[in-house]
C-alpha cells in the first residue's frame, strides 16, 4: 500500500468511521463459510475504523486481529472494537507468523495493494485450505442521483478496479469465487458529506476542490429536496470475493 491515498485516511479517521457504511453479515458469513470446521483464527487487513472487524467478532469463537498501515485508523478502531489486538502491518508485510490463521479478510482495502506480493505474503500466513477474503460496498450508480453524486466526488480506485473486471488474486490462491448483496442506507445530509470527505481523493485534493465538491453536492441535496434534517436511501451493492490457499 504504497499510494499516498492508500494511507491518508488516518487524518479523516472521524468522517470515515461517521460516513462509511457497516457490512451486510450475510457478505461476511459468504466469504468464510468454505473454512474448515473449527478454524477461526481471522485478520482483518486494512482494517481502518473496523467497520468490517464489527461483523468478525460477532462469529462464534472467532479470534480476530486488526492490522492497518495507519495508527490514528487503529486508535479509532480500538475505541469501536474494544479488545481486538492491533496492530501495524500491510497485506505486503503482515507482522505474524507463518501459517498461524484460518483466514485474511480486506474491506475496501485490496486495490491498494499490489497483487502478486500481497497474495504471497497473505498466503504466507494462511494455513492451507483458509481463505483470503475481499470485500467491498460500492454505490448503485444505476440510480441517476448517485451516478451524480459520484460524478460530483469522483470515481474511487475500488470502482474503478471493479468496474475494470474485479481484483487479482495470484498464488498460493486458486480462483476468485464472487457474489453480491444490494441493499440500502439511510442517509443524512450531515452524513453524506463525512462520507465524501472520508474518500482518497477528497482527502488529497485541494482546499479549492473541496470546497467544489462540498457546494455542488449541496446543491446536488437541494434538488432531491433533502434539508438538514432530513434523509435519503443511498443503495448499495455488496460485492464479496473469496479464493482458497492451495
Amino acid at each position: 500500500m504504497t499510494d499516498e491515498r492508500a494511507t491518508s485516511f488516518g487524518s479523516q479517521a472521524r468522517s470515515y468511521e461517521a460516513g462509511r457504511p457497516e457490512y451486510p453479515f450475510a457478505a461476511v458469513a459468504w466469504m468464510l463459510e468454505t473454512l474448515p470446521a473449527g478454524a477461526s483464527r481471522v485478520a482483518d487487513v486494512g482494517a481502518g475504523t473496523g467497520k468490517l472487524t464489527r461483523a468478525l467478532v460477532g462469529a462464534p469463537s472467532a479470534e480476530i486481529v486488526a492490522i492497518d498501515p495507519d495508527p490514528a485508523m487503529l486508535e479509532s478502531l480500538r475505541v469501536n472494537v474494544p479488545g481486538v489486538p492491533t496492530f501495524i502491518g500491510t497485506a505486503e508485510q503482515l507482522p505474524l507468523p507463518d501459517a498461524s490463521l484460518d483466514a485474511v479478510v480486506l474491506g475496501q482495502a485490496w486495490h491498494w495493494v499490489e497483487p502478486v506480493a500481497g497474495s504471497r505474503e497473505v498466503g504466507r500466513v494462511v494455513r492451507p485450505g483458509g481463505t483470503l477474503g475481499l470485500i467491498w460496498n460500492i454505490r448503485d450508480e444505476s440510480v441517476e442521483w448517485v451516478t451524480r453524486l459520484t460524478e460530483i466526488m469522483h470515481a474511487s480506485s475500488a470502482e474503478e478496479t471493479l468496474a475494470d473486471g474485479g481484483p487479482a488474486v495470484h498464488e498460493p490462491f486458486g480462483a476468485l469465487e464472487e457474489s453480491e448483496w444490494p441493499w440500502t442506507r439511510t442517509m443524512t445530509r450531515a452524513q453524506m458529506h463525512s462520507m465524501a470527505a472520508s474518500r482518497s481523493y477528497v482527502i488529497t485534493a485541494s482546499d479549492e476542490e473541496r470546497t467544489r465538491i462540498r457546494r455542488e453536492m449541496n446543491a446536488l441535496f437541494d434538488d432531491l429536496g433533502i434539508d438538514a434534517e432530513g434523509t435519503i436511501e443511498l443503495p448499495y451493492v455488496t460485492r464479496a470475493f473469496r479464493a482458497t490457499r492451495l
